[in-house]
């Protein structure tokens, strides 16, 4: 097959913006693009790229010419096929170009083409404790959630709470903490008949807590750093990527956060002093950074959460800023993840709209 059809969906020129290169990893649902100066290969530009610029607080409007890395390792023409295999490994990279000694992309190799689906976990894994806040009503899902608790919302052949657990099973993880209340002894009949048997510790809150105040419940039986997730949201990101930022910008606190855009439909016009116009911008796009329930806290801070009070995780955020503490925003791209906290993201999630 020739390279450019291969690649066809993932090229894209260096003048785009960061914010349209994301989009088009979503829209072909790869998470690396192949960068073109007209028909002139550069370079490739990856998630982790995005990321990271999001992380330096790099605009999105900028072009990823700016956030570019034109001096990453390719393989050559003169590399064995098993030469190229341990580099994506190594790199953990779904795809690798052959580029020549004049730069000019000569070949690509797709991961399915190398190899089978199971060699993608050899990655190493973590093994930390996750808490799922599961004890709310679901009021958002009704009537559904009359009959069965919001965890127990089938998502095809699974529950969304065991689909949760398998990610995060995926990566390592193997000691669970389920905050429940409202129906606890039906989710914890259902999860007593699985055929797989999850190593779930399930804890009561007498009465509703807020997002984050059951937690004081755990206090003594967690040492190390460990995700809280709501349980009503399903992110295709990989969260050992999310631990590795957590650690190494020696944060206390990490929010995984979805980069969400909105297009004005109108034109907006700034104003000055006596109502004159300034400027007019025609149909603009916000980026914002979105809380998508997804946390890792270092293991001190649940002595900041009071006991048998009201308390929402973004009081233990502000509680944390105001310690000086480190608050990181770990982003991902808008259609990695999938919510179903009320009826029309449910129907999208399962496919009926």
């Amino acid at each position: 097959m020739d390279v450019f059809k291969k690649i066809q969906n993932r090229k894209i020129q260096c003048s785009v913006s960061i914010l349209q290169a994301l989009k088009r990893m979503d829209e072909a649902k790869v998470k690396m693009l192949f960068v073109f100066i007209h028909d002139r290969f550069l370079s490739i530009l990856t998630i982790g790229d995005i990321q990271r610029a999001i992380i330096n607080n790099v605009p999105l409007s900028e072009s990823v010419e700016k956030i570019l890395d034109k001096n990453k390792c390719f393989s050559s023409p003169t590399d064995s096929i098993e030469q190229i295999r341990q580099a994506m490994l190594s790199l953990r990279a779904e795809c690798m170009p052959v580029v020549d000694n004049n730069g000019e992309l000569r070949n690509v190799y797709l991961w399915d083409e190398l190899f089978e689906r199971t060699e993608a976990e050899q990655r190493n894994k973590i093994d930390l404790p996750v808490v799922i806040m599961a004890g709310g009503k679901g009021t958002r899902l009704k009537p559904i959630t009359n009959v069965i608790p919001k965890p127990l919302v089938p998502v095809g052949d699974k529950t969304i709470l065991e689909i949760i657990l398998d990610q995060f099973e995926g990566i390592g993880c193997t000691k669970f903490y389920v905050s429940v209340n409202y129906k606890a002894e039906m989710m914890k009949f259902y999860f007593s008949q699985l055929e797989h048997k999850y190593d779930i510790e399930f804890f009561m809150e007498d009465k509703p807590l807020g997002t984050i105040g059951s937690l004081s419940l755990l206090k003594g039986k967690i040492a190390t750093p460990f995700f809280v997730s709501n349980c009503d949201s399903i992110n295709e990101q990989d969260y050992r990527d999310v631990y590795d930022y957590h650690i190494s910008n020696h944060n206390d606190m990490t929010i995984v956060t979805m980069v969400k855009s909105f297009k004005i439909p109108y034109g907006v016009i700034e104003t000055g002093e006596d109502g004159l116009m300034r400027s007019l911008q025609e149909k603009p796009e916000h980026t914002y950074l979105v809380n998508s329930g997804v946390y890792i806290l270092n293991p001190e801070l649940i002595c900041e959460i009071p006991e048998g009070e009201f308390f929402h995780i973004t009081h233990l955020m502000n509680k944390v800023k105001e310690k000086g503490g480190r608050v990181g925003c770990f982003p991902v791209s808008e259609n990695s993840w999938h919510d179903m906290g009320e009826w029309p993201e449910y129907l999208k999630m399962i496919h009926v709209l």
